[in-house]
């Protein structure tokens, strides 16, 4: 039988003008990378028609993009309670929002709790409610998601971003909710941990270019310290309009000089 979920290996395909990687950080991170998301398209940026790696949080901001949803369409969904033991919770959270959707731009990483490794999982071939849920499910806190046979676990357990299992493309935006100044010591961790997946992707992808996009410290402020504070609804509220300013401004840049170099050449 054919494997759609491909161990830690980077996805591969046609090279892209643009892919984009969403990592994790609970409902925090999903209003940080929404917001992100939002302010680059605005900007003209193709980032709904890019493949999309996302981890965790990620996993569902990658597939709303997809769908052509933004974060205004999270409204009225209720986060679980955490802890929780109840089995699929975040999969029935997540069909309200996507149903029974797939889409081939969408990968996300998960770890298999049998084999302990990270997994790929192809959003062409599974729901993608499914695969949120198994690319969210925080040990201790939500239960493991079953797929294909397989129990899968939260993907920020190997990698916040899975950086270097990303597709081949000419650019490549990172979102990072948890890097640099976010969480003190666990976004520092975060954040050295992004830095070594950059420096294997760049040696697989000499001629390729990278965005990394992190919260400020403004940002990391409304996050606070403890991590509990990632799966604040008010926090996650409050972040988005920073994040899609932070996304207006970067895609501007990005914007100008894509411009500069097309009249260059």
């Amino acid at each position: 039988m054919q494997e759609h979920s491909r161990p830690d290996r980077a996805l591969r395909g046609a090279r892209h003008p643009l892919a984009m990687v969403y990592g994790g950080g609970g409902v925090f991170g999903i209003a940080y990378t929404s917001g992100v998301a939002q302010g680059l398209a605005d900007r003209g940026l193709p980032v709904r028609t890019a493949p999309a790696l996302g981890t965790s949080a990620g996993s569902w901001t990658a597939s709303a993009v997809a769908l052509g949803l933004t974060y205004d369409d999270f409204d009225g969904l209720t986060a679980p309670p955490v802890p929780t033991r109840r089995p699929g919770i975040l999969a029935d959270i997540a069909r309200e929002l996507f149903g029974e959707a797939s889409h081939d731009l969408v990968s996300v990483s998960a770890v298999c709790v049998r084999s302990r490794r990270r997994h790929i999982l192809d959003g062409g071939r599974y729901p993608l409610a499914d695969l949120v849920a198994a690319s969210s499910a925080v040990p201790g806190l939500l239960p493991p998601h079953r797929i294909d046979g397989r129990l899968y676990i939260d993907g920020g357990m190997w990698s916040a971003t899975s950086l270097d299992a990303a597709g081949e493309a000419a650019h490549v935006i990172v979102v990072a909710p948890l890097a640099g100044t976010v969480m003190g010591p666990m976004g520092r961790a975060a954040g050295f941990l992004l830095e070594r997946e950059l420096d294997r992707w760049r040696k697989r992808h000499p001629d390729s270019t990278v965005t990394m996009i992190r919260p400020d410290r403004a940002m990391a402020r409304v996050a606070g310290l403890h991590p509990l504070a990632l799966f604040d609804d008010v926090r996650a509220r409050d972040v988005f309009p920073m994040a899609y300013e932070q996304g207006l401004h970067i895609g501007e840049q990005l914007r100008v000089a894509t411009v500069g170099a097309g009249t260059a050449a």
